[in-house]
C-alpha cells in the first residue's frame, strides 16, 4: 500500500508528533487524503476535488511542503508528490491574491510596503515611468507598471527579440514534436499547443504533428522559454512582427512555474492554464503563449478583450476554447498584455534551419534583446 510505502521510507508526518495521540490523529487524517486521493486519482482530472483538497487541509501545509521540497526517484512517491501539490487550492489561492492586490493602500502604507517589494525582488525602480511609490494605489499597479521611454530598445536586425524581462528558462530546436521545459524534462508540443483539428479528432503521433506545422520542408521548429520573476516588468511584448490568427484558452492549473518546480514536474506549462495564440510571420508558423501560474491574477491581452482568466470554475484537464482571430498584425515590440504579478512565455516558431540561438540557460534578458539570428553561410 503506499501509505506503507511512505512509512517505511521515513516520509510520513506524525514522526514530527511526540505525543502519541497526536501521531494517532496524523496517521488517520494521511489515510483520509489517501483513501480519497486514490478514488479520484493524482493525476486525472480530479471532479471531486474538494475532496482531496480536504485531505490536505487536516494534513497541514508542512507535510505537503515536505513532500514537495524532498523529491526521490520512486515514480510512485513522485506521483504522490505531485498528487498531493497539484490538489492545494491553488486558483483559489490566486484569485484571493489577485483580490488582494487591487485593493487601494492607505497612502502612509505604499511607500513601506511597496519599498519592500522592491528590495526583496531587486525592483528596479529607476527604470519605471513613474519612480514615486505613493502614486501607486494597489499592489497589482505597481505590479504592471510602465517602463520610461527609451528604457529597452528593440533589436531590428534579430528576426526574433525577447517579448518581455525574465530568465531564459530554456531553448533549442524541436525534435519529433518534444520540446525540453529544462533541461532533461521534456512535454510534448502537441500537448502544449492542443490538437490542430478539431476537437473530436484522433491525436497524431508528436512528429506528424509537429511536422504539420512546417510551411516548408527545410525549415526547423524553435523554443524558447522566458519566465517572469516577481520583481521583472510584467508587461509582454511582441517579439516579432506577425499576424495572429487563431487564440486557445486552456483553463487549467495554476501551478508555480518557477525554475525549481519546472525541473521538478514533467509537462509543468501543459497543465497550467494557458493562452496561446497562433498565426504567422515571415518563415511561417508562429505560436505566443502567456503561461498562468501561481498568484497570477490575471493574465490581461489588450487586442482580445473576451478574454478571462482563473474565473473560478472547475474544468477537467483535457477542456480548451478556441477563438478566431481575424488577422490581428502586431509589429515587433508592440505591448500585446500584462500579467497580475510574473508568469512564463513560451515561443514555438518555424524559421530557417540557419536560425540561431545566441543564449545561454539561466541568462537574465531584457525585452527587445535578440534571441539569436539568420547564420549566413559561407
Amino acid at each position: 500500500m503506499l501509505f506503507q510505502r511512505l512509512c517505511s521510507h521515513g516520509w510520513c508526518i506524525p514522526r514530527f508528533f511526540k505525543c502519541p495521540t497526536q501521531k494517532k490523529a496524523a496517521h488517520l487524517q494521511i489515510r483520509f487524503l489517501w483513501k480519497k486521493s486514490e478514488k479520484i486519482g493524482y493525476i486525472g482530472e480530479r471532479s471531486k476535488k474538494w475532496e482531496i483538497v480536504a485531505g490536505v487541509f487536516m494534513v497541514g501545509g508542512p507535510f505537503a511542503w515536505f513532500l514537495c521540497a524532498n523529491p526521490i526517484e520512486s515514480s510512485s512517491i513522485y506521483n504522490t508528490q505531485v498528487g498531493l501539490y497539484r490538489a492545494l487550492p491553488l486558483k483559489v489561492m490566486s484569485r484571493l491574491w489577485g483580490k488582494m492586490t487591487t485593493m487601494d493602500l492607505p497612502v502612509a502604507l505604499r511607500q513601506p510596503l511597496l519599498g519592500l517589494y522592491c528590495r526583496m525582488f531587486h525592483v528596479n525602480l529607476s527604470e519605471a515611468l513613474d519612480e514615486n511609490l505613493k502614486h501607486y494605489c494597489s499592489v497589482s499597479e505597481f505590479f504592471r507598471r510602465e517602463l520610461k521611454p527609451g528604457v529597452r530598445q528593440v533589436d531590428q536586425h534579430s528576426p526574433v527579440t525577447s517579448p518581455a524581462d525574465g530568465t531564459i528558462l530554456h531553448y533549442g530546436c524541436v525534435k519529433e514534436g518534444i520540446v525540453e521545459q529544462v533541461k532533461g524534462v521534456n512535454y510534448s508540443i502537441q500537448g502544449f499547443l492542443g490538437p490542430s483539428g478539431e476537437k473530436e479528432s484522433k491525436p497524431l503521433l508528436d512528429d506528424d504533428f509537429q511536422k504539420q506545422l512546417h510551411s516548408r520542408p527545410d525549415h526547423e521548429l524553435f523554443h524558447c522559454i522566458i519566465y517572469l520573476a516577481p520583481g521583472d516588468y510584467h508587461r509582454f511584448h511582441s517579439p516579432s512582427t506577425w499576424t495572429v490568427k487563431h487564440r486557445r484558452h486552456f483553463p487549467g492549473e495554476l501551478l508555480s512555474v518557477n525554475p525549481g518546480v519546472a525541473r521538478w514536474i514533467e509537462g509543468l506549462f501543459s497543465l497550467n492554464e494557458r493562452v496561446v495564440y497562433t498565426g504567422s510571420w515571415q518563415h511561417g508558423f508562429f505560436s505566443y503563449t502567456a503561461v498562468g501560474a501561481t498568484n497570477v491574477g490575471s493574465i490581461k491581452v489588450y487586442f482580445d478583450k473576451d478574454l478571462a482568466t482563473n474565473t473560478g470554475r472547475a474544468y477537467p484537464s483535457t477542456v480548451y476554447y478556441d477563438k478566431c482571430i481575424d488577422d490581428v498584425l502586431i509589429t515587433k515590440g508592440d505591448m500585446i498584455g500584462e500579467f497580475n504579478m510574473g508568469s512564463t512565455i513560451v515561443l514555438i516558431f518555424e524559421a530557417p534551419s540557419n536560425f540561431k540561438f545566441s543564449l545561454y540557460a539561466g541568462q537574465k534578458i531584457m525585452f527587445g534583446q535578440p534571441l539569436g539570428s539568420l547564420e549566413i553561410s559561407s
